[in-house]
């Protein structure tokens, strides 16, 4: 499909609820209002184009960013494209995404650690995302870099911006679930934090209380 081709077809699958929807979650600028399921499939019609992807990034439009995350190639996203495409996340939901991809990439500890260190909210978020993505899918970090990153979550989370408390929080929790050897550090360093308190506007949306739900994560994968 053609970057004209896939403009027209996201204009045509958004609706105004959606955009309504988006809006109350924070998302900016230009937006058609397309459904993550049509999102993703057009996303399989087209697999992978990291030259489109490219092109949709930088249109601004947050249904065509999101698509962009889904068709991007990894191996093809170089630092400084990484870079560029990081100074436009102005939608947490789209940090979210993009911290997904750049965990793909062979950058990904260089860009978690430098943004998590960030003053802007997205990007910082988009620090720990990619931090919680290579977590979850088993990244060899060593215990002492967990038992820092776990202090300095402790030390920071509540005089945080925003979406980065929720993003921490979230990094917390994926230590707790997928390190079993840190495990109980977490948890403990989840009692002495207490509850984490984020601003999700006019959304049902909740940070999670982290205990419980690495309680409950465990369970669930003891009994597969």
């Amino acid at each position: 499909m053609t970057f004209n081709q896939v403009m027209a077809k996201l204009k045509k699958m958004g609706t105004a609820q959606n955009v309504k929807i988006y809006r109350r979650h924070g998302a900016q600028g230009e937006l058609f209002g397309v459904s993550f399921a049509n999102l993703k499939t057009i996303q399989k019609k087209i697999k992978v184009d990291h030259e489109l992807a490219s092109k949709l990034w930088l249109t601004g439009n947050a249904d065509a960013q999101s698509l962009a995350t889904m068709i991007a190639d990894p191996e093809l996203l170089s630092s400084k494209e990484i870079d560029s495409w990081a100074k436009l996340l102005n939608y947490y939901l789209l940090s979210d995404l993009f911290g997904g991809l750049v965990a793909k990439t062979k950058f990904a500890e260089t860009k978690h650690k430098k943004w998590v260190k960030a003053k802007d909210d997205f990007i910082k978020q988009c620090g720990y995302t990619v931090l919680t993505s290579l977590l979850m899918h088993g990244a060899d970090f060593s215990k002492g870099e967990l038992k820092e990153l776990l202090k300095m979550i402790e030390k920071n989370i509540h005089s945080e911006s925003n979406r980065a408390k929720h993003a921490m929080n979230m990094t917390l929790i994926s230590i707790g679930i997928y390190r079993e050897d840190m495990r109980e550090m977490a948890i403990k360093t989840a009692e002495k934090i207490g509850k984490v308190d984020v601003d999700h506007g006019e959304t049902s949306c909740k940070t999670p209380d982290a205990i419980p739900y690495i309680e409950k994560a465990v369970k669930r994968q003891k009994n597969r």
